[in-house]
């Protein structure tokens, strides 16, 4: 089986992110989105041998933006998320070591 790095790539500049997908049997494809319309990203811990996934919603579309952490460039990509304050850092390794869940930040209310 063919690694999810050699065939899903997210890469980022300035004000875009992009998503490059070229799935071993399925046509390939890519999106993107603004930094600027970012309004809350979720971390999804994976389960026993998944990768976690990273998802990003944005101002103007209802489902998220999926981005597993076994992409090519998803490591640089959660560093700039962090770096630009879009998620706790703190809050990031309490998840990374097993102690919480699905979280999202902003967190969600209710």
């Amino acid at each position: 089986m063919q690694p999810l790095s050699d065939w899903y790539t997210v890469s980022f500049d300035e004000t875009h992110v992009r998503r490059h997908v070229r799935p071993p049997s399925g046509e390939p494809w890519q999106d993107s989105f603004s930094w600027s319309n970012i309004v809350r990203v979720c971390y999804e811990p994976g389960e026993f041998l998944t990768s976690d996934t990273f998802h990003v919603f944005i101002n103007d579309r209802e489902a998220s933006f999926a981005i597993p952490s076994e992409a090519e460039g998803a490591v640089e990509f959660w560093g700039e998320i962090i770096r630009r304050g879009f998620f706790d850092a703190e809050t990031s390794i309490k998840i990374s070591t097993g102690q919480l869940g699905l979280t999202c930040w902003p967190p969600i209310e209710g």
